[in-house]
């Protein structure tokens, strides 16, 4: 189970929405100058997601949720979103290979077999995110934020 802390921003009829924050770890690097990772994660407009989780427990706004995936859904997603046209290119620039003998043919198929197995992931990945077994669900839930008082 791959765990992550949420913030929640609203809770309807049984329905948390839920703030998650992207973490990434280059600020605590010693070669932040000259990181790639560090200049793509810069590209990125979105480091934050908001997700709808059920919970039959009430929430408040601002309560932290431990929320939770199982490890092989995420895993097969990853392997079907990259492996889907990686698998597309090859297959169909080798067809188009050995049918036209050309590598413009080739460069052709290579574009086509990649975008195929991009529509395609797309196609499964619709159908796969109504599972139950693929939704995120609240594992633990903390104190509301009124709740905790120090007193000095």
């Amino acid at each position: 189970m791959i765990k992550e802390w949420a913030t929640v921003v609203s809770w309807q009829n049984g329905l948390a929405q839920v703030h998650c924050d992207v973490k990434s770890s280059c600020n605590s690097c010693a070669s932040r100058a000259g990181c790639g990772s560090r200049v793509l994660n810069k590209l990125g407009p979105q480091t934050s997601h908001t997700i709808v989780v059920p919970s039959a427990q009430p929430l408040i706004a601002g309560q932290k949720v431990e929320l939770g995936i199982a490890e092989a859904s995420l895993l097969t997603s990853a392997l079907l979103v990259y492996m889907s046209p990686l698998v597309g290119l090859f297959i169909v620039a080798s067809v188009f290979q050995v049918l036209f003998s050309s590598d413009v043919a080739a460069l052709c198929g290579a574009i086509l077999g990649g975008v195929g197995g991009f529509l395609i992931a797309r196609g499964f990945s619709a159908n796969l995110a109504t599972r139950e077994a693929w939704q995120p669900v609240i594992l633990s839930v903390g104190l509301p934020p009124d709740e905790l008082r120090i007193a000095e």
